[in-house]
């Protein structure tokens, strides 16, 4: 089978299942199966298939049938300037969470040296992309899955950051290792309640470890909170990110701590997503 008989097939098969983006994750698993850019799959619809890799096209359409997220698919997803390793075992990076890069880079963009926490490591996409930005940045990820600081790892590797970040499997009542002068989290935030309310690529497949905020959404939010006072230098900052309806709350909890709140920033779709708070 030609190539673009096979991508017309899946895409027929994607959109009775409702998937809008149809084509182009036709396009991407192609590209995926012959390890080629989509500019090379779109350039060459003539070039046959062997029945391998038609086979394993198969596969892959079928399993973005289910619902399961293009990025687990491909093993990879762009975030900020570079990809990132991920598979199931780590939330899929979300634009929405490149606010908290923009913002650390503003607030230090005349600092040579930081040091930096990030609490919930996941994938690093959080933590790699400031430490890659800003060299002098010292960093330290803790997440209390094994799984995740595997993927981290390979992503400190592949961004040759070996050198300025150091991982420890922990959760965080019980972490105690240094001082920072900025931690970042963007911890379980979703009620427990809620969970069936979410698409069905979110809830089906990614981690619920890293979605379930507990029955209120803010049980995860609370230990941040509370560790960070004590791990936070005097002025240090921690930059959160919250649910769109959890702004008076967590502001309430970091106030409670000793923190006085910088500023709440809103996301593209104009929601409350970043809470920016100074360690008073």
């Amino acid at each position: 089978m030609i190539i673009r008989t096979a991508i017309k097939e899946a895409c027929l098969e994607l959109n009775k299942k409702n998937i809008k983006s149809y084509l182009l994750d036709s396009e991407i698993l192609m590209s995926k199966v012959l390890n080629k850019k989509r500019d090379y799959i779109i350039l060459n619809l003539e070039k046959y298939l062997n029945q391998k890799e038609f086979d394993y096209f198969r596969y892959l359409i079928d399993e973005r049938a289910k619902g399961k997220p293009i990025a687990y698919l491909t093993g990879k997803k762009y975030f900020w300037k570079d990809e990132f390793n991920v598979n199931e075992n780590v939330l899929i990076p979300r634009p929405e969470t490149e606010l908290i890069i923009e913002q650390i880079l503003k607030i230090y963009k005349n600092k040579k040296s930081l040091r930096v926490l990030e609490i919930g490591v996941g994938s690093g996409c959080v933590l790699l992309s400031v430490m890659k930005e800003k060299r002098g940045f010292i960093g330290v990820g803790i997440d209390i899955d094994k799984n995740c600081l595997k993927v981290c790892k390979n992503n400190i590797n592949k961004l040759n950051l070996s050198n300025k970040i150091s991982l420890y499997k922990s959760d965080i009542d019980n972490f105690n290792y240094g001082k920072y002068d900025l931690i970042i989290s963007n911890p379980p935030y979703i009620k427990s309640i809620d969970f069936k309310y979410l698409e069905k690529d979110v809830s089906k497949f990614e981690p619920k470890l890293a979605l379930d905020g507990g029955l209120d959404g803010l049980s995860e939010i609370r230990k941040v909170i509370n560790k960070s006072s004590e791990l936070i230098k005097n002025n240090g900052k921690l930059i959160l990110e919250v649910a769109f309806d959890q702004k008076s709350k967590v502001k309430n909890l970091l106030k409670e701590k000793g923190f006085y709140i910088n500023r709440v920033l809103k996301d593209l779709s104009n929601n409350d997503r970043c809470i920016i708070s100074s360690k008073i």
